[in-house]
């Protein structure tokens, strides 16, 4: 796992670009601890910060070929490098062990349809000093990061926002569309990003550039729905063998390994799977909340005791202005309203302290339809059919009773106003394409100036009215878990030098989940069927039975106690396209314990935090 930048300017010489590149990687410092390479020939530089986890003697970059034509800067792993480099020996004279290597000569030899061989995470930069042509691609979840930006004469690309902002020649400007769907979803939407001009490589795309033919992005693969012709037993066997494979896959590495446990179903299957399975003896690491709806730690400890883990648990107490505005701005760059980003970070800079690589969870959620939003679609539709008369005496009812502060899986009256949300959203949620924080007509309330804005993703599958949950769960694959999940795991883990692996998100796991029909996932109010059927021995009754609870943190609690004022004094401090009538209001029906604002607050609040310290140019 690493950090890297590319530069092109014309007339600039070689002092001038060494000298804003290695200002620039002192932004990726944190993404690659344990090297720095920078290969430069005007108008062109490409730098490199090094996280050794396969090949740590060898394997340096930026790369360059024997010709010298190219030059390769990588970030990510490439769990099959063994395998594609017994097809690559007989057209390659390999020097070094890892993957970095095999990566370079496949796109020589078989240009970017080699992208499709690859399993793994990455992102990639490829210059070719022959036909002065970049290729830039990420793989295809988005689990690594890569920005970029174009003017005239010039092109420059960075695995962070941060580390971009200091080879910009140009003032940052605020994208008000992407503002928009900032506020709408907590996070910006693919391809986006908060500033005008600034852009991220699509997942699953690549990226072509050249000072004579501008950008051409495409992609190389995407997301395929249904086509599995087997038995439902005959699926259960391929997902046991997949899944076991996914996860034998990410222990390639020349360091220790370990592995994320919060006590939910995917890391403690993980974790099952290393122990049973694999036989492997690895440390796990936990953080828990001193609020008892909220801490999953003895399930954790139970899971830790079966697998005879080494275990490690710390307490996520208070949050920490201090980490999160770090994290915004010198990681994230632009607002992330993630509210899990900071026990995120504290058990990264835990685990890091003891392993180099940690095995987590991602994906299993949208692979196997495990979030309850799809359980309230489902009854969504039924309620749509009730008379009016009845609908409306069902929500002046739920809506009179004050909204509980607890967390949804220990109160019935909690889910109930939810569901009411999601009722109230359906508007702006259809077409899916995120879990949105707010009614259109609240949204209007809040931000006026931006109602109508926004951006459309690319590449989402059309909604059919006959299987729209199986659409949602590839939205929230294609949208939700790369610009939330992905994101918030990359910048927090990476905040402390750390590298995340995503057994879920193995290539051939994903294809294998979306093939299935989707009866199989989901039947009634009951999601992850499959899943559980396929891995049933592997994980005690008590957490199959368990609610799902997912990593979450009692915010309410924050603006409640001290964080509201925050808000308040921050937004009378700046200007804003915010109604501050309607944030008051919002803050005083929370506070007052009417309802619960907490997730819509922090939203707001990561915002205005990052308009705060201004970081249009973040030199």
């Amino acid at each position: 796992m690493c950090g890297f930048v590319f530069f092109y300017k014309d007339g600039e010489d070689s002092q001038g670009l060494s000298e804003i590149v290695n200002r620039s990687l002192k932004r990726l410092s944190h993404r690659g601890p344990d090297d720095e390479g920078v290969w430069c020939d005007p108008p062109c530089v490409v730098g490199h910060r090094r996280l050794a986890i396969i090949d740590i003697a060898g394997s340096r970059q930026p790369m360059i070929d024997p010709s010298k034509r190219f030059v390769i800067a990588y970030n990510g792993e490439v769990y099959n490098f063994r395998e594609l480099h017994k097809g690559l020996e007989e057209k390659w004279d390999f020097q070094t062990k890892g993957d970095t290597e095999v990566v370079l000569a496949g796109l020589i030899i078989h240009g970017d349809s080699f992208l499709r061989r690859m399993e793994g995470m990455w992102a990639i930069a490829l210059w070719d000093t022959q036909s002065r042509t970049l290729l830039l691609a990420r793989d295809r979840m988005g689990k690594k990061p890569l920005y970029y930006q174009q003017g005239k004469g010039e092109f420059a690309c960075a695995s962070e926002l941060p580390a971009l902002a200091i080879l910009s020649g140009s003032l940052w400007q605020e994208d008000t569309n992407s503002t928009a769907d900032y506020l709408r979803y907590g996070y910006y939407l693919p391809g986006r990003t908060a500033y005008q001009g600034v852009h991220e490589v699509l997942p699953g795309h690549v990226l072509k550039w050249s000072p004579r033919n501008g950008v051409d992005q495409r992609a190389y693969w995407s997301l395929t729905i249904g086509g599995f012709s087997g038995s439902k037993e005959q699926a259960h066997a391929a997902l046991r063998e997949t899944f076991t494979r996914a996860v034998k896959r990410r222990l390639v590495a020349d360091v220790e390994v370990g592995a994320f446990l919060s006590g939910g179903i995917d890391s403690s299957l993980i974790v099952s799977v290393l122990s049973r399975e694999l036989g492997v003896k690895l440390k796990t690491f936990t953080i828990g909340f001193p609020e008892a709806s909220y801490d999953e730690r003895r399930y954790a400890r139970l899971m830790a005791r079966l697998c005879a883990s080494e275990h490690y648990e710390k307490s996520f107490r208070d949050w920490d202005r201090e980490r999160l505005i770090s994290i915004l701005l010198n990681h994230c760059g632009q607002p992330f309203s993630d509210v899990s980003l900071l026990p995120t970070a504290m058990v990264s800079e835990f685990a890091a302290s003891r392993v180099k690589v940690a095995l987590s969870g991602d994906g299993g959620d949208e692979l196997f339809s495990g979030y309850q939003r799809y359980q309230a679609r489902a009854m969504l539709r039924w309620y749509t059919r009730l008379p009016d008369t009845i609908k409306r005496n069902v929500k002046r009812s739920i809506r009179a009773i004050p909204e509980p502060m607890s967390h949804h899986s220990h109160s019935i009256l909690k889910k109930a106003h939810l569901f009411l949300d999601i009722v109230d959203r359906q508007e702006s949620e259809n077409p899916y394409i995120a879990p949105a924080l707010y009614a259109p007509e609240h949204f209007r309330q809040l931000a006026p100036e931006l109602d109508g804005m926004g951006d459309t993703p690319p590449g989402l599958p059309e909604e059919s009215e006959e299987d729209s949950l199986t659409e949602m769960m590839a939205a929230d694959a294609l949208i939700y878990l790369p610009q939330d999940i992905l994101v918030k795991v990359d910048r927090a883990s990476m905040a402390y030098s750390l590298e995340t692996r995503a057994p879920f998100l193995d290539g051939d796991m994903v294809k294998l989940a979306f093939s299935l029909p989707r009866r199989w996932h989901r039947r009634g109010f009951t999601g992850k069927r499959m899943f559980r059927e396929s891995f049933l021995d592997l994980l005690p009754r008590l957490l199959w039975r368990r609610r799902k609870q997912g990593f979450v943190v009692p915010i309410h609690h924050w603006f409640r106690h001290g964080l509201s004022a925050q808000l308040m004094e921050l937004q009378a401090q700046l200007s804003t396209p915010l109604n501050a009538s309607f944030i008051k209001q919002m803050v005083h029906e929370h506070c007052n314990g009417r309802r619960d604002h907490g997730y819509r607050l922090w939203n707001i609040y990561a915002y205005l935090l990052w308009l705060h310290h201004r970081p249009w140019r973040l030199s």
